[in-house]
């Protein structure tokens, strides 16, 4: 079992292609598109290859789409385990607007998973054998899912494995309120949580540690774009900055910078370092194409570049 494993419970076939002009009322003729696996936990394993180490995906598979998304995987020689379900998993498109160099992403909802699915999920979680270091919980939830279905998995995880956490909305509140060992929310999500907008450093940290004291939370990495992201725990906080780097692309940036974290923890590094390899990881994403995610040459030299002192 890899000291790493990350679950996708709302996985997606991302179909990239490009434009000359996005418009309405006219057919739109794009380019031949690319497909790449999609789903922050795939994502998160994937950019943990990409950096030199290894994750394995536990992903739910569905239909025809399913079976694209496992050779997908397959292809990029990621250790997986479909976890087979009824509806078939769902197809994202990305287009790339040539005129204007904006992108357009258009995200669908996602399978209904069934009561004896989402027991699979728990089931699979909870026979992890042996126990992984790290847990993944990464990305949006299937319509339907129980708010609070990220902290039943965290509950079922090995006693030894620290849960990640990231996802969105109330999903990520009820799961950071039940404790984990690192929430990543970004400042807007943040902002939801404490019920207020956050103006400055001073009001992250307090809300990040409102955060933490409401329901045991290690740690909250709170991601500001190209700000960088604040590690807060209960007695520290720690503000890593973004190198400055052409941004081609937004897609995979928060993904990358969590496998950043998760791989550097891994390694044996404290959590701020693991934070600043992770800001490298996430800025050397934006560094690329499509859903390229980040390159390790990028990741590592952005990482020298932040701690050369």
């Amino acid at each position: 079992m890899a000291a790493i494993v990350t679950l996708t419970l709302n996985p997606a076939v991302d179909k990239n292609t490009r434009i000359d002009h996005v418009g309405p009322e006219k057919k739109l003729r794009c380019e031949k598109p690319e497909f790449h696996p999609g789903g922050g936990g795939l994502n998160v394993a994937r950019a943990i290859a990409k950096l030199g180490g290894s994750a394995l995906a536990l992903w739910t598979c569905g239909g025809h789409t399913g079976r694209l998304l496992a050779d997908l995987i397959a292809a990029e020689q990621i250790e997986h385990i479909p976890i087979e379900i009824a509806e078939p998993t769902r197809e994202n498109l990305i287009v790339y607007e040539e005129r204007s160099g904006q992108q357009f992403r258009f995200g669908m909802p996602g399978a209904r998973l069934s009561e004896a699915e989402l027991q699979q999920c728990l089931d699979c979680v909870k026979n992890l054998d042996p126990p992984p270091e790290y847990l993944v919980i990464s990305g949006s939830l299937p319509p339907g899912v129980p708010n609070d279905f990220c902290a039943t998995l965290a509950e079922m995880a090995p006693d030894q494995t620290r849960v990640i956490l990231d996802t969105s909305g109330a999903a990520l509140h009820e799961g950071a309120e039940h404790g984990m060992f690192l929430v990543k929310p970004n400042i807007v999500e943040l902002a939801h949580f404490a019920g207020h907008e956050i103006e400055d450093e001073c009001q992250l940290v307090d809300a990040a540690r409102k955060l933490i004291a409401t329901g045991g939370t290690h740690a909250v990495v709170t991601s500001l774009g190209a700000a960088g992201a604040v590690l807060v725990t209960a007695d520290s906080h720690f503000h890593v900055h973004a190198p400055t780097v052409r941004i081609r692309n937004k897609v995979g940036a928060g993904d990358s910078m969590v496998a950043g974290i998760v791989l550097a923890l891994q390694r044996g590094e404290s959590l701020e370092t693991a934070v600043t390899f992770g800001v490298a990881a996430g800025s050397a994403a934006v560094m690329t194409e499509g859903t390229e995610l980040c390159r390790r040459e990028d990741t590592e030299r952005l990482f020298k570049l932040m701690t050369a002192s």
